[in-house]
């Protein structure tokens, strides 16, 4: 696989996996607490494959945790690969580390979100 394929896609893909741990758990969670409750019905009916992705949660979010960690060890080992002599292309290589650190750094965000709302607050609510 491509060095530059490689840098964005495993981090592309847990930003997607832990995008659907914020709509299972999160999203649920927070249209009740505001006091949504019709929105979320009417939000499930349109969605139906959020029950079916709440109702494996345990998966989900094993899955995409899987994912976020060999991500992480991804980043923690092209953090000092060398790029490019060229100048265009080290600029390039320097941007997509960017691109791929942020990209990681939302998708953690997003999956402690969902997993503070499916684990940790209905035990302290």
């Amino acid at each position: 696989m491509k060095d530059s394929l490689k840098q964005t896609f495993v981090p592309t893909l847990s930003l997607f996996t832990s995008a659907g741990t914020l709509l299972c758990c999160a999203l649920p969670a927070l249209m009740v607490s505001i006091g949504a409750g019709a929105a979320l019905a009417g939000f499930v009916s349109t969605f139906p494959w959020l029950v079916a992705l709440s109702k494996y949660k345990l998966w989900t979010f094993g899955i995409s945790g899987i994912l976020l960690l060999v991500a992480g060890i991804m980043q923690w080992q092209a953090r000092y690969l060398p790029c490019p002599a060229d100048p265009a292309q080290a600029k390039a290589c320097t941007r997509l580390r960017r691109i791929s650190l942020g990209i990681y750094l939302v998708s953690l965000l997003i999956y402690l979100t969902g997993f503070f709302f499916a684990f940790i607050a209905p035990r302290i609510l």
